[in-house]
């Protein structure tokens, strides 16, 4: 990968991810509708577990303290140490990380942004310990995946990795 002026190296797999984190939420999503839990992945059958919703900046503010108060999280990835501020964020857009201040910024006026994939993809872009790797490469879906997996659970991890492969996404 190339390094772009800022010294961060560029963004190749951004839509790749995206894509594999719609996916992902697509399937929880329909887990949640229609009260199937049970799918078959590559032959295998999974038991979803619960994603968890947020109502508040409040809510989401008490979920990523205790992520990062978890001792194999404080383990893993020194930036644990850390403190996030989450805010509420304008619109109807996306989430985001801001690292200069280590602020997790969440819109409140839409749902899909208030849930637990959304937190922990955010979370990952604060617990990267150079922060100049390319902010949705390899070693970001590593940690993701990770972060998902200690989470959520592990099937959620095993679907993580399994939707991020079919979208093109590579590991580090």
């Amino acid at each position: 990968m190339s390094e772009t002026g800022s010294g961060r190296r560029r963004d190749n797999q951004r839509a790749k991810v995206y894509d594999g984190e719609q996916l992902l939420r697509g399937i929880f999503d329909r887990a949640d509708e229609f009260g199937h839990r049970t799918i078959e992945v590559y032959g295998s059958q999974l038991t979803l577990p619960v994603e968890r919703r947020f109502a508040s900046v409040e809510s989401v503010q008490s979920y990523v303290d205790k992520v990062l108060a978890l001792n194999w999280v404080r383990a893993h990835w020194n930036r644990a140490s850390l403190p996030v501020r989450v805010r509420s964020r304008a619109g109807t857009t996306a989430a985001h990380y801001e690292p200069e201040n280590a602020v997790l910024a969440v819109p409140l006026h839409t749902t899909w942004a208030l849930r637990e994939l959304v937190i922990l993809h955010e979370l990952t872009h604060h617990l990267a310990p150079d922060q100049t790797e390319a902010p949705h490469g390899p070693e970001f879906c590593t940690r993701y995946a990770e972060l998902v997996d200690g989470t959520i659970g592990p099937e959620a991890g095993l679907l993580t990795r399994s939707t991020f492969t079919g979208c093109g996404v590579r590991f580090g």
